[in-house]
Parts: structure tokens; sequence; C-alpha cells
């Protein structure tokens, strides 16, 4: 671990025009990973999913952070919030998957909490020391941005809401608050989480890993690198002037707006495409140093798209992932090899995002050495 952290270092102060990627030691180390859970994904930001998957009073879903089991849930009051979901008497979880409750009982000893997380009964309690006032769920950190949900595990985060003006306004004309929610899905990857953020938010492997599924709409040439800033990171794959538009959008978006996907990623875990329609983004939760959950929301702008299209966009989506999937996971094997040495990275407009990317790791590493 010691020996990495030079390394990372190293790498983030090479000439802005020689950048170089992480060797594979970065993606494979057991220890690397734990050191990566205690700092970089403890503190971090998580997008958990859409606003819009709970959009009525006692709405929730699950899901699991880190070593953190967590219950996203919209209150009486129409707030949401993300609670522990672990029962504070012997410490058993409250939901699983996702529904509407009036109240969350526990299966263990019937326990009972309201959906603020307040503890409302429990039964057959005569311990002198019970004081049902200070067992509430724990309630975690939470922003709320464009539609979607974050939480941070560290009780002392800063909130990144002044952070990414830049993103802000790159996004703002496409208003990704009013998309609407038609699509959830989940699977496990067996790869790093950092190889998902790096192959989503490049343009490089476009054309050579996606020739039927995106190439005609995002060729690789096309690419261009855009916004980047403290937390993120984005990039445009523009469409061919042959290509056919793909839903009109917000009425302030410009003809080059409606013309492209602008994708971005807000680290450490979230990476999305915005177009004018379609909205996709993808929720990495780390497991292991070789194993991912990736939840993947599809909201779509208005009555733009019919049933018919959406159905078009989930399976084109969804192929689209089985072909980064399967990259992802053969690389990872040959990640783990003595040769999986440090490579050049290609130009700003390719790979560009990667180098920003590992800028911020190195930043990260380099506070916690002050």
């Amino acid at each position: 671990m010691t020996d990495l952290r030079p390394i990372l270092q190293s790498l983030a102060a090479l000439p802005a025009d020689s950048p170089m990627g992480l060797p594979g030691i970065f993606y494979t180390s057991a220890e690397r990973f734990d050191w990566e859970k205690k700092t970089v994904l403890q503190k971090g930001w998580h997008c958990l999913g859409r606003q819009d998957e709970v959009p009525e009073a006692g709405d929730f879903f699950t899901v699991q952070l880190l070593e953190e089991p967590l219950i996203i849930v919209r209150g009486d009051d129409g707030v949401v919030r993300v609670l522990a979901n672990v029962c504070r008497h012997r410490g058993m979880p409250l939901a699983e998957g996702r529904g509407n409750v009036k109240r969350f009982v526990c299966s263990y000893h019937a326990w009972m909490y309201g959906r603020d997380g307040a503890l409302l009964r429990a039964t057959r309690m005569e311990n002198k020391g019970f004081d049902a006032s200070s067992c509430r769920l724990h309630s975690y950190n939470i922003q709320l941005w464009n539609g979607f949900i974050y939480c941070s595990l560290d009780a002392e985060a800063a909130p990144f809401s002044n952070e990414a003006e830049t993103l802000d306004a790159l996004l703002e004309p496409y208003k990704s608050d009013t998309f609407r929610l038609v699509h959830v899905a989940e699977e496990v990857w067996h790869t790093n989480w950092k190889c998902l953020v790096e192959n989503f938010m490049e343009g490089y492997h476009l054309s050579v890993v996606h020739p039927q599924t995106l190439h005609d709409y995002t060729p690789t040439g096309l690419a261009k690198k855009s916004a980047s800033g403290p937390g993120f990171t984005s990039y445009m794959a523009n469409y061919p002037e042959t290509a056919a538009r793909r839903g009109k959008g917000a009425a302030g978006l410009s003809d080059a707006e409606r013309h492209r996907s602008t994708l971005f990623a807000r680290f450490p875990t979230q990476v999305a495409s915005q177009a004018a329609s379609l909205l996709v983004s993808l929720s990495i939760f780390p497991i292991s140093a070789e194993k991912i959950r990736v939840k993947w929301t599809m909201s779509v702008y208005g009555d733009d798209l019919d049933a018919a299209t959406i159905q078009e966009r989930i399976q084109l989506w969804e192929e689209v992932n089985t072909e980064d999937r399967e990259k992802l996971e053969k690389m990872q094997i040959a990640l783990r090899s003595q040769h999986a040495q440090s490579g050049p990275l290609a130009g700003d407009d390719f790979e560009g995002t990667i180098h920003d990317f590992q800028l911020w790791l190195a930043q990260q590493d380099a506070e916690l050495l002050d």
C-alpha cells in the first residue's frame, strides 16, 4: 500500500501532454481497495438513484453501500431520507428490495419504526435503561441534485453544491431534474469500480467495442473533451450530421445540444449520459477489489419518446452494458499480470477524462498525506 501511493503521485505529476494510466495492481489489490474504502469511498458522495423512485410517502428502496445497508424512503412530510437499514435492537435488516410501507417492522422481534426513522413500538421491553427516543434509525447525509439522490457515509463530508458550477451550467439546458424514470436494473460485474468509471468516460473504445450499438450515433472520431473540475469530468459524444434527431428535449436546447450525448462522471462512483430526451445513469457500488454492483436507471424527457421507442432504448442500453461488461471482466483477469504496467493514454478528446479521474484520485491521497 505504501508503495502504491507514490506511484499514483508520480503519474499525476507527469506533463499534461504525456499522461500514463494506472498499473494493474491499482485495480486488483485487496489492500488498495481497503484503503479506498476508508478514504475516497467512505468520504465521497454516492448516487443511490432517482428521486422519482420514491414519489409517494412510504415509497422506499434499499441499497448496500460498502458495509452499510441503507433504506431510501420518502417520509410523511415529503422529505427523502437515507436511513440505516439496521434495527436498533439486535441489528436485523428492516427492509429488502423496494416497495411502500406505513411502518418498518423488524422481522425478528417486531420493533416498529416510522418512515422518519423514529422508534414507534418495542413490545415487551421492560429494561429500565430503555429509552425509545434514543433508538432512532441513523440518518445519513443526503444531497439532491438534478433529480438524483446522493449520500455520504462521512458525517463531516462537505456538500458538493458549490464545487461544480461548470457541470451545472453544462447540464442546465437539459432540465435533468424534470426527466421521468422509466427503467431501473441492477447486476453484479466482476471488475474493479475504477475500471467502469474509466470505461464509461472515454470515447476511445466506442467504435471498437460497440460497432453495431453505438458507432453509428457516437463514433469515436467525434468525441470531444468537455468541462472538468473538482469532483467531476465530462466529454461530448457528438452525432454525425447524417444521424436522425433523437427527440426535441427541453425548449432551450441548442441544435448542438440536441445533436450529442453529454457524458459526465461525478466522482467517485456515478457515470451518466445526458441527451436531449434520454438520461442514463450508472451507480457503482464497490463490493471488493474485483467485484461491483451496478444499478442503472433510464429517464426520459416528458412525452418525447413513445412506449415502443423507450423499449428500444432500454434494449439498446442492455446490449451496450453487456458489451462493456464482457470487455471489463476479461480485462480484470489480465490486470493481475505482472506485465499490466502503466500504458500511455490517448489524446485529451479520447482519454483526457481518465487523466482527470487519476488526478482526482491523487489529490484525495495527497490531502490525506498532509
